[in-house]
């Protein structure tokens, strides 16, 4: 991580000492006692998934270990591999896509101290760093990577959301590219790190950039032990990842690391699921009469995209050497063919439709946080209420309104109602609608749309800051200028736009034509000033005031959005010159 992530982290050591307390902690946890499913994953209490699930599907990933006298070592699962100068090697242009994602996100989510060596790591795991580094000039891998396909055989079911076009398949989605995307999750977090004008899950700077963004969600600090923890867990959700992961974010930093040749890059060796990592084969297809393989994560080398010996990619839509034209996936619903195995339907499958529950009117002002959250509840085809389910919420439309943290999407399992809240949503500056769309992951439902409203600052109320009079001399100006602070339901309205005009009348606000006046930029009388607005603690100083050569007992009015209404007085009178002594004493 360099230096310019901050005191917190000036020291390389800082990241080091994050990661090695992480796993600490994960070690503990797995002491006697601990509950670990055949996954490798730790059961709720003590896995704590996060809400939207995983970046990839919790596919199978590869296990290598750094050597076993780097730092810390801990109970993971792989095997270590020797010491030597060959597995501190990433890739030319892995290594700089790694780089270049710390950068940006170093400016656009500077609290999240992301460390550009948590993406090596998970690069590492991932993919083995783009299969050692298999890449183009642009950073694109030369075939495909693909993770298995999640039919729910061994893994987890989720049907196509992408009709085919990241992952080649129509009927169910597989985990994309060098940081292993699912193509639901790559349809919001997707970005453009290599400035082509395209989000391609299968270009490395891209999908090192969405990694980023990805871990960086929810208002993370990663150079904190447990948002770390919870950052990498909502990877994929297994403790044997996060401390794999872990341990090569430690070997990264302490030990540090070296660029080599693009395609020269060590090739990982072993699989969650015990497959061979370097050149498997074939990803295996479970049969249904068979026990399903235990999943990890997506490990990808380039017979992952459903190579056949030869290690040759098949085409987009082969699996092994399949149908190139997918079946339609099969409604669950509809009763099986008999005498054919069937896979019991997951909570997901069992979902008919989306329904409102009870979502009350969406209107914030600009700057404010919406006091109403959406609610949205999945049902059966009978009206059952339907838990368990994950249920995406994006925002759409020309706004700059966000959930809290920051982000775009947000990801929420349903409750045992059936029913999903999103995350509160904070308006921003751009007024006006915009959409919020609700829709089941890994189903193609239609989804429930939610209209909010962002409305302008506003003020109900305006008081002066001072009580003293304000009186000028004809042809003078006034010593004190007029400042008035905004309150809205007794709170600072700041930044609330105002106007303010010298009128003729309590009874005509009409602009007065003669009496005081401020200036313009030319020094020319000016009556009334638009475009104003009250600064963050909602004051609003007004420019010096002048008089003409008029006497009397003038008005000044100051209005604001939202009906806050002033109106001070101003006077101009001759010098009182009755106390000066006369001529003739």
């Amino acid at each position: 991580m360099a230096a310019h992530f901050g005191s917190r982290l000036r020291k390389g050591a800082a990241t080091t000492a994050v990661a090695a307390a992480a796993v600490a902690a994960l070690s503990a946890s797995q002491a006697p006692g601990a509950t670990v499913d055949d996954r490798g994953r730790q059961s709720a209490a003590e896995a704590t998934p996060q809400p939207d699930g995983s970046a990839t599907g919790d596919s199978y990933y590869y296990t290598d270990l750094p050597p076993l006298d780097s730092p810390g070592p801990a109970p993971v699962i792989g095997t270590p591999i020797s010491k030597g100068p060959a597995e501190a090697g990433i890739p030319a242009t892995v290594l700089d896509a790694y780089k270049k994602a710390e950068a940006e996100l170093r400016t656009s989510k500077p609290g999240c101290n992301l460390p550009w060596q948590l993406l090596a790591a998970i690069g590492k795991v991932e993919s083995g760093h783009a299969r050692g580094g298999d890449v183009r000039a642009d950073g694109t891998t030369v075939t495909p990577i693909l993770g298995p396909v999640l039919d729910g055989n061994g893994f987890a079911h989720i049907s196509d959301t992408d009709h085919g076009l990241y992952d080649g398949d129509s009927r169910y989605d597989r985990a994309v590219g060098p940081m292993q995307f699912i193509p639901s999750t790559w349809a919001w977090a997707g970005r453009d790190g290599n400035g082509d004008g395209k989000k391609d899950p299968n270009n490395v700077y891209d999908a090192a950039l969405a990694a980023g963004h990805y871990l960086c969600r929810n208002g993370w600090d990663l150079s904190t032990a447990g948002d770390l923890r919870s950052a990498i867990l909502s990877y994929n959700n297994s403790t044997d990842y996060l401390n794999t992961v872990l341990k090569w974010l430690e070997f990264y930093r302490k030990d540090g690391t070296h660029s080599v040749p693009d395609g020269t890059g060590p090739l990982p060796s072993q699989r969650s699921d015990g497959t061979p990592g370097a050149n498997p084969g074939p990803t295996p297809q479970p049969s249904t009469s068979q026990a399903p393989s235990k999943p990890g994560r997506s490990g990808s080398s380039s017979s992952t995209g459903g190579s056949g010996s030869s290690g040759k990619p098949a085409a987009p839509g082969r699996q092994g050497g399949g149908s190139s034209n997918p079946a339609k996936p099969a409604d669950p619903t509809s009763p099986p063919t008999p005498g054919t195995p069937t896979t019991p339907p997951t909570a997901t499958d069992t979902v008919h439709h989306l329904q409102d529950a009870g979502t009350d009117k969406l209107t914030a002002m600009a700057g404010d946080a919406f006091t109403e959250r959406i609610s949205t509840r999945a049902v059966t085809k009978d009206g059952a209420a339907v838990g368990q389910v994950r249920i995406r919420f994006t925002i759409t439309g020309d706004t700059d309104a966000a959930f809290t943290g920051g982000e775009k999407v947000a990801t929420v399992a349903t409750d045992a109602s059936g029913v999903a809240v999103a995350p509160a949503l904070r308006a921003g500056e751009e007024t006006g609608d915009f959409t919020v769309r609700a829709a089941v992951v890994g189903r193609m439902l239609p989804g429930v749309d939610y209209t909010a409203t962002v409305t302008e600052r506003a003020a109900d109320a305006l008081t002066r800051t001072a009580d003293t009079a304000l009186v000028c001399t004809p042809g003078g100006e006034f010593a004190d200028r007029v400042e008035v602070k905004a309150t809205y339901k007794g709170a600072v309205a700041d930044r609330v736009a105002a106007t303010a005009t010298l009128i003729k009348s309590a009874d005509d606000p009409a602009e007065n034509d003669q009496g005081p006046y401020f200036k313009d930029a030319d020094g020319n009388p000016v009556r009334t000033l638009n475009g104003l607005r009250t600064d963050a603690d909602g004051l609003l100083n007004l420019p010096k005031l002048y008089a003409d050569d008029t006497t009397g007992t003038f008005l000044l009015r100051i209005t604001t959005v939202g009906g806050a209404t002033l109106t001070v007085e101003l006077k101009v009178a001759a010098a009182d010159t009755s106390a000066e002594p006369s001529a003739s004493s």
